[in-house]
Formats: C-alpha cells, sequence, structure tokens
C-alpha cells in the first residue's frame, strides 16, 4: 500500500510540475485546444461553424509522426455556448482528416477525407456534434474510394446546389504537389448529403510542369467561389518556389459542375499569401469578397530571398477585393517577428453580423520549449475581428 500510495504521490507531483510548465499566456487569442511539440501529434486543419442555435463548433485534426493520419486519422470536435470565450470537447472521431465543419438545411455535416490521401467521406451529426454517422458505404457517407485531398475549405450555396473543391491525389507523379488534380463536388441542396449518388465530380485538371514556365509545383486547397457575373471558380493556392511573389490559380466550373477548365495565360493571378491556404467568402453587405491570408511582409521578404513562400507562415492579415483579382490589405491581424517556430496558418473564417470569426493553427511558445517549427503547430486558437467593414 506505501508503495502505491509513494507512485499516486509521484505521477501527481509529474502532473503537477507539467501543468506548472504548460504557459499559454502570450498566445493571440483564446486557446481552444493544445497539444505540445513533445507528444509527435500537431495541431491541424482548423474548422469552423455557427450553429442555428447561434453556439459555436469548432474542429480540427492531428497529424505527425505520433499520429495515425496515414491510418485512421483522428479529428476532435469542440464547441462554444458563449460566442468563443472558452471551448469544451465533446467529440473524437476516428477517421476523418482535413474536414470541413458546415450547415446545410439546419444540419450539421463533416465533409473531408478518412485519412492523409484517403477516401473522400462526409459525415453527419443530428445532436450538434456530439455524435457522428460512420460513412461506411455509399450511402452512408462514402462519396470517393481512393486518394484525395483537401483542406477544411468553404462549402457553398450557388444555384440550389452545394459546392466544395476537392484535389485528386492519384496523379501520375505520386510526390506532393505534383500527384494533385483539381476537381469540383456538388449536389443538389436538398438532396440526401451521405448518398454518394447525390453528387456530381467534374472532371479533374492534374499538374502540367509547362505551367510558369516551367515553375509551377502544383495546385491545391481550392475555394469554391463565384463572380459577379455568376460564374464558379475553383481558385486555388498555388506552389511557385521562384520567387516570393504569390500567385493563386482560377479554374473555370460549368453551371452543371461537370467540367473544369484552365487557361494557363489567364488563370494565373498574384495573390498575397497565395502559397498557403487562403479562404474567400462574399460579403453582400460590403459587395467585396474577403479572405484571411499569410502574406509575406515588404520587410520579411528582403531577409528570405531564396526561401520557399509557403514556409513563411508569421504573418496573416485581412484582404478585401472587388473583383477576385484585385486585392487590397486592410489590416494585420495576427504576426510574430520569428519565422521559424512561429505560424499562423490555415484559418478557416465566417462572418457573424458585422464581425469575422476565425480559427488559426498556431505555432508558438507555449512555456516547454514552444512548437516544433512553424508548420506544426502546437495550438488551436480562437480569434474576432470587431466591425470589419471598418478596417
Amino acid at each position: 500500500m506505501k508503495i502505491a500510495f509513494l507512485l499516486i504521490s509521484v505521477l501527481s507531483s509529474s502532473i503537477m510540475v507539467a501543468a506548472r510548465q504548460f504557459d499559454d499566456s502570450k498566445v493571440p487569442g483564446v486557446v481552444v485546444a493544445y497539444s505540445a511539440a513533445s507528444s509527435g501529434k500537431y495541431i491541424g486543419s482548423p474548422s469552423l461553424a455557427i450553429l442555428p442555435n447561434g453556439e459555436y463548433v469548432a474542429s480540427h485534426d492531428l497529424f505527425g509522426p505520433e499520429s495515425n493520419e496515414h491510418v485512421k486519422a483522428t479529428s476532435k470536435i469542440y464547441t462554444s455556448t458563449n460566442k468563443g470565450k472558452s471551448w469544451k470537447e465533446i467529440s473524437v472521431i476516428d477517421g476523418a482528416f482535413w474536414s470541413k465543419l458546415f450547415v446545410n438545411q439546419g444540419e450539421l455535416y463533416f465533409l473531408g477525407t478518412d485519412r492523409h490521401h484517403g477516401n473522400a467521406i462526409i459525415r453527419k451529426s443530428n445532436d450538434n456534434g456530439v455524435t457522428w454517422t460512420d460513412p461506411v458505404n455509399g450511402s452512408s457517407g462514402l462519396l470517393l474510394a481512393g486518394e484525395y485531398h483537401c483542406a477544411p475549405m468553404p462549402v457553398i450555396e450557388y444555384d440550389g446546389r452545394i459546392w466544395r473543391a476537392m484535389e485528386s491525389a492519384m496523379g501520375p507523379v505520386k510526390k506532393w504537389g505534383k500527384r494533385y488534380g483539381a476537381f469540383m463536388l456538388s449536389a443538389p441542396k436538398d438532396a440526401d448529403l451521405l448518398d454518394a449518388d447525390s453528387w456530381t465530380s467534374s472532371t479533374i485538371l492534374y499538374y502540367d510542369s509547362t505551367y510558369l514556365e516551367g515553375n509551377f509545383g502544383g495546385w491545391l486547397e481550392g475555394n469554391a467561389v463565384v463572380d459577379k457575373q455568376g460564374q464558379l471558380w475553383d481558385m486555388l493556392r498555388v506552389d511557385d518556389r521562384s520567387t516570393l511573389e504569390e500567385k493563386a490559380a482560377k479554374l473555370k466550373i460549368s453551371a452543371d459542375g461537370k467540367t473544369a477548365s484552365f487557361d494557363p495565360e489567364t488563370g494565373f493571378i498574384s495573390f498575397p499569401g497565395g502559397s498557403k491556404k487562403f479562404t474567400i467568402r462574399y460579403d453582400e453587405v460590403s459587395d467585396l469578397y474577403w479572405t484571411i491570408a499569410n502574406v509575406i511582409p515588404k520587410e520579411v521578404k528582403a531577409n528570405n530571398e531564396g526561401k520557399n513562400p509557403a514556409s513563411i507562415r508569421n504573418t496573416q492579415a485581412l484582404f478585401s477585393s472587388p473583383d477576385l483579382i484585385n486585392w487590397r490589405q486592410k489590416k494585420v491581424l495576427l504576426q510574430h517577428p520569428d519565422v521559424s517556430k512561429h505560424g499562423f496558418q490555415y484559418v478557416d473564417w465566417l462572418f457573424e453580423g458585422k464581425d469575422i470569426l476565425f480559427l488559426s493553427r498556431t505555432a508558438y511558445e507555449d512555456g516547454v520549449g514552444g512548437a516544433h517549427n512553424n508548420h506544426d503547430a502546437n495550438f488551436l486558437t480562437f480569434h474576432k475581428i470587431k466591425n470589419f467593414r471598418k478596417h
């Protein structure tokens, strides 16, 4: 009994020491979740939704050497009943990766893959995220079998359908970037979204080594977005390591959702933060498109010539555009002078009245050595931009 008591005392002391060492007081925003670098599991894929009852629901997955991302990935679901002031974990999902929370017809869904380069799947929750359906076949949420890629990108409603950009990871060259082909998934908004037959996939546009004078490294993590002429586009981040001047690509999607097309002469545009994941949404009040993007400030560019622009993630800024082509920086939201171990990335965000709500995959100091690097984040953080239209 004495030995057992001593062991319990030692374990309790160790837990208390660890608790004292962990410090999130310097981390910007509200901390939703934390995973120490020493765990070998890093915070990925922030996703945010607002439930019909006004509560917020958030998610992230876990990646890294000690995760199960390549087998049956783990995602966690959180809820806030006080407008983001505090968060509570309510669910752990086995077999969900790179997934987006969204509400359709008043019901909550989770759309992504089941693992790193896995099947495309969708789940539904009837209790605000506590329990979820299991996508075991084509009638219960298994949409596409094979190797697919995505991120928590917008699911939008347009012309009676919902739309969500995806990528095939089944290109002929099995390397990051080069293996990806962009396409669009869509379904009638009132269809059974768990039924694979409800969904239409567009043609897939794979990597082309001739693009950007041979500097094209791939496209991924596309946005479904509609321009003011009613044309639907897939706007993707672009890998081009030859310059710190970042780009996006615009793929044209046919009205029936069956065809994707691309003009390499006009389809690449200058886009701040375009080499990292960005989310675009349209705001009817301002009649502008908005994005939160990983911009590289001029002073950072001057000190990092020759680096891969996708590796610079220490600044997030708010931008607006009247036409999806010309973007104006409105406000720097998050920034840290250190590039190597600090990052704010993979932001997912939503409008709520006069405000913007956003989640960030945040790499930051934590009192126990900080993040593994700027990419391998140790925090999920929640933020609010008040009166965003006035910036």
